[in-house]
């Protein structure tokens, strides 16, 4: 009997030690994340927020004549009709007759700048994306991080009704479950259960309404850990390195695919970019 109440006393000490812990590391994340939230406050002000230099980049881009037709962007649809940004941002991915192809921001815009400007794009395909350590945004990161802001308050609503729209739902679907490489990890992996954190970040639950909104509503964002403005393709990108996954194509219909899903995910959720992220 008196072995048995060592081993008990024991056990009770050792769930005693992980509990205290448990709750530790719960208080540690809980003090870490109300710190991020500070400091992004601190910074979330225009005139403090550097993604909005991208912004302000963007917009020059957009007015400035360029390319051999030696025109700006300014005729470009981006399905509101040409030239009309107010909430155009707030419907994409969608379907576009005249490329007859489902398109994100960032894919309608090269496009634009490809038969608008008749500018050639493949260097931007190439190097979509700035190093990190503070450089300026590339090209086609301002134009996105402009367009975006221009949707500032407008609610996600992309339609998603047209049947080659449904199939890049349904795509992009596919792939968030699909596992894969060398980790066998998928989208779902880190992104289908509630709770789950990287490096004391919490990560958005997709299943999740409000997270699903919450996320899609606040990129192109001002990353501080990379020092630079990043995109939703970016994301996508970054995730698939992350997971050891083949280099992902920039515009392909796999990054479409999966941002017109998780869009879809968000529907109704209120767009406010560039954001402030870790």
């Amino acid at each position: 009997m008196q072995k048995n109440a060592c081993h008990i006393a024991a056990l009770a000490a050792i769930l005693a030690a992980f509990t205290a812990s448990a709750v530790a590391q719960t208080a540690t994340e809980e003090d870490s994340e109300k710190a991020l939230e500070k400091y992004r406050a601190m910074i979330s002000d225009p005139m403090s927020n550097p993604g909005y230099l991208a912004v302000d980049s963007g917009e020059a881009l957009w007015a400035t004549k360029r390319g051999p037709k030696n025109v700006s962007l300014e005729t470009c649809d981006l399905g509101e009709g040409p030239g009309k940004l107010d909430g155009a941002y707030a419907k994409l991915p969608r379907y576009f007759a005249d490329a007859d192809r489902v398109m994100d921001a960032e894919s309608r815009i090269l496009w634009c700048m490809e038969t608008v400007q008749g500018i050639d794009t493949a260097p931007l395909r190439k190097k979509p994306f700035a190093s990190s350590g503070g450089n300026p945004a590339t090209e086609i990161e301002a134009l996105v991080a402009f367009v975006a802001n221009k949707s500032n308050g407008h609610k996600y609503a992309a339609r998603m009704e047209h049947p080659k729209e449904r199939e890049m739902v349904a795509l992009g679907e596919a792939l968030f479950y699909r596992r894969s490489s060398l980790n066998d990890f998928s989208c779902q992996t880190c992104h289908g259960q509630e709770g789950q954190r990287i490096r004391l970040q919490k990560l958005p639950y997709f299943n999740n309404r409000e997270d699903a909104q919450a996320t899609m509503g606040s990129w192109p964002t001002y990353r501080v850990s990379q020092a630079s403005l990043r995109t939703m393709q970016h994301r996508i990108w970054d995730c698939y390195w992350q997971m050891r996954m083949p280099n992902v194509g920039y515009t392909s219909d796999v990054t479409v695919a999966l941002i017109s899903y998780l869009t879809k995910k968000a529907e109704g959720g209120v767009i406010e970019v560039p954001s402030i992220k870790r």
